[in-house]
């Protein structure tokens, strides 16, 4: 069975469009029909449905899918490892991360990457955590650099990197911004602005109130940080938000002992499938971003302060 045609089958069957697909690929879009009508033939079968502009699977193109993936991601698994042996770093990397990561952890470590692996093709997609790890176990994403499962997903593995505070803020004109010390039954009695629903980090913080019985009054939820943010300087309600984003003259972080949390930010890959020495690389100097300095200077604060 022809392996390229396999991919245009796979890509026609993710994208319901010849046009997209043959995008996607790289290709022209009769070169795509033609590969697609070679696979048909062969299992002497119709794998799609082409009514008017609507593309969609028939029975046996569904039968097919999953498998055709698996055999896809298993021959990509054996160029890796072949690959892997020479040491070299090169190659095509297709990762994901969060907007927050991207913006505020991944940048020193990318630059480092890129000077010191000139010949790999990075190919980063911004997405929710979520969404990213979902994509490491169909196969779509090599890596993921996001804010790890609060529980652990079967197939896949991560490896922390990053300890991430979440800190609770308000406004400097927010009523509470005036009081030396906040209790959790005060914080939610005002409207929050927070992630949505079903993410890692809202998860966090619902687990947090639910053994003391309390609720959240949700006013609004974006899982964009940076939108977060802005919604609280205006007066819009409090919100959690990671320590690296507090520093600002118009929040407050508020005192409120009762509760600390904290996320953890790191690397998401397949259980069951070879990291590439580009992905591997990609991790090492994650790591090495948020390793301590090795001069001792760090040590040298801490017995300062």
């Amino acid at each position: 069975m022809d392996i390229n045609a396999l991919k245009a089958f796979l890509a026609v069957a993710e994208t319901a469009s010849f046009s997209v697909a043959a995008e996607q690929l790289h290709l022209t879009q009769p070169a795509v029909s033609k590969r697609v009508a070679s696979l048909e033939e062969e299992l002497n079968t119709r794998l799609f449905d082409r009514i008017s502009r609507m593309i969609s699977l028939t029975e046996a193109g569904r039968q097919l899918l999953p498998r055709a993936q698996r055999m896809i991601y298993e021959l990509e698994d054996i160029r890796r490892s072949i690959s892997n042996l020479n040491g070299e770093v090169n190659g095509r990397l297709t990762m994901g991360t969060s907007h927050h990561i991207g913006l505020r952890r991944l940048p020193p470590a990318l630059k480092r990457y890129s000077r010191n692996y000139p010949e790999v093709q990075l190919d980063i997609r911004f997405m929710d955590s979520e969404t990213a790890c979902s994509a490491v176990l169909q196969g779509d994403l090599e890596l993921a650099i996001v804010t790890l499962p609060t529980e652990p997903i079967a197939n896949l593995t991560t490896r922390p990197i990053w300890h991430d505070p979440l800190l609770f803020v308000v406004s400097t004109e927010h009523p509470l911004a005036s009081c030396r010390r906040v209790s959790l039954a005060d914080l939610v009695s005002y409207q929050a602005v927070l992630v949505a629903k079903g993410t890692y980090t809202q998860r966090i913080l619902e687990r947090a109130l639910q053994p003391l019985g309390l609720s959240l009054k949700i006013g609004m939820a974006t899982n964009y940080f940076e939108t977060l943010k802005m919604m609280v300087s205006i007066g819009l309600g409090w919100s959690l938000l990671p320590e690296t984003m507090t520093h600002a003259p118009d929040l407050k972080v508020l005192d409120i002992s009762e509760l600390q949390l904290s996320r953890t930010l790191g690397a998401v890959t397949h259980t069951n499938r070879s990291l590439s020495n580009a992905a591997q690389a990609m991790v090492d100097a994650c790591l090495e971003d948020a390793a301590p300095p090795r001069d001792g200077s760090q040590e040298e604060d801490l017995i300062r302060g």
